[in-house]
């Protein structure tokens, strides 16, 4: 891996580069993307079997063909092994548990003059969760997405889930049948977000639309927004890592190259204030890619965006963490929990040793649909907020708008809104 040393006359212009790691051609798609969202809003079905056939390599021959059966589902869960449908359910049981505690209230207040204020919580009546599919297996982004839906009271959720050549995974189904969903669709890319937002005669508009995908995906998303809420754009996966000299090389290159087999555009940056932790870790990381299933991808990944960086001091280190705002943060000090206060932009953060970050991608509980490229820095994870909205409560008294009508009154009419300003007068002078 690449090693930069915060006190090189170069580093300024290597951590420059490093902070340009989640750019996506966005604008260069955008016309393909318009092009299709436009084909699903005004043709529906027809258009979307047309962008099957095209991008996924098989056509629909009849609406009732888009759609996934339960008995498929009940069939892919009765199917898989004991086991794994056990740790399916653990995860299960642990996301539900840790959503709930996020859930917001309805509330009131009621102040000396008998006036209410307060705040409705409710859920979108409809939810659209994207999940990738084909021939690999996302379960767990499929608990990830639809799970916090279930806790904040979403009634209908629908699932689209792109199939090439017709083929979804068995894994992903038999997930579907835990989570109790029943509305899955054989469509992705650009061409579901597109149906999820408009509407179609098979697939029904929805209110928010959740879930990773690719640069397609991503652009679709924000091209809809407005038309349906978004959880937001997600980019290629990332980690950061903090580390002292208590840290070990091995847990280190392995959890790095956790996130650079993900995809060649994921990124894996260690910052370290140890010299020689860092070349350590660096010929860790050379020892493992020799081992992996996806060796080629990660080692790309780790070679065009992957690097170590050594600082002066811990406090050096983590200005340049939170100048990176990564997706997820794993803290592996002495004392990591002291540093906690000092770290302000991450999408999650692991602290100590004995938490990995994959914990987090499967069973730990908090959300893994997590800001990218930087974005930590005002985005949150996915969560319950996604699927709810707030009204505001006002009720006011006779001795509530007495106490504060004259001021209200003064505004509106220093605003040149004599119909604003008249509309409580009249009740000043009752």
């Amino acid at each position: 891996m690449k090693i930069f040393y915060s006190s090189d006359d170069t580093f300024e212009a290597n951590f420059a580069e490093l902070l340009e790691r989640g750019k996506m051609d966005i604008e260069g798609v955008t016309g393909i993307v318009n092009g299709l969202l436009k084909e699903i809003k005004e043709e529906g079905n027809t258009a979307l079997k047309a962008q099957i056939a095209k991008f996924d390599r098989w056509e629909p021959q009849s609406d009732e063909e888009l759609m996934v059966s339960t008995e498929a589902m009940a069939k892919a869960y009765d199917s898989i092994d004991p086991k794994l449908r056990d740790a399916l359910h653990l995860a299960y049981d642990r996301i539900e548990a840790y959503h709930q505690k996020l859930m917001p209230s309805t509330w009131m207040d009621e102040d000396k003059t008998g006036s209410i204020l307060g705040q409705k919580v409710t859920a979108v009546d409809r939810a659209g969760l994207y999940i990738p599919g084909g021939k690999a297996a996302y379960p767990s982004s499929l608990l990830m997405n639809v799970i916090p839906a279930q806790v904040a009271g979403v009634e209908e959720i629908v699932v689209c889930t792109p199939t090439p050549d017709n083929e979804i995974n068995e894994l992903l189904l038999a997930a579907c049948h835990l989570c109790k969903v029943t509305k899955v669709y054989k469509v992705g890319g650009a061409s579901a977000i597109g149906a999820m937002a408009y509407g179609t005669e098979t697939i029904p508009k929805v209110d928010v639309i959740t879930g990773p995908g690719n640069i397609f995906v991503a652009t679709a998303k924000k091209l809809v927004y407005g038309e349906v809420n978004i959880d937001m754009i997600a980019g290629p996966s990332e980690i950061g890592i903090l580390a002292d000299e208590s840290a070990r090389e091995d847990y280190l290159a392995i959890d790095l190259l956790s996130q650079a087999e993900h995809d060649e555009m994921a990124s894996s940056i260690l910052i370290t204030t140890d010299s020689e932790l860092a070349n350590k870790v660096s010929d860790k990381v050379e020892e493992f890619l020799g081992t992996l299933s996806r060796e080629a991808i990660a080692r790309k990944s780790i070679e065009e965006r992957g690097a170590i960086i050594v600082t002066s001091s811990m406090e050096e280190a983590i200005d340049l963490m939170n100048e990176i705002a990564p997706e997820h943060l794993e803290v592996v000090t002495k004392d990591p929990m002291s540093l906690l206060d000092s770290i302000k932009h991450a999408g999650a953060i692991f602290l100590g040793e004995n938490t990995p970050e994959p914990v987090g991608d499967y069973i730990a509980g908090p959300n893994h649909t997590l800001p990218t490229g930087g974005t930590a820095k005002f985005y949150s994870p996915l969560s319950v907020e996604h699927f709810i909205k707030k009204s505001s409560i006002i009720s006011m008294s006779k001795e509530g708008i007495n106490a504060i009508g004259e001021a209200c009154a003064l505004i509106a009419n220093t605003e040149g809104l004599t119909a604003h300003e008249e509309s409580v007068r009249i009740r000043l002078r009752d």
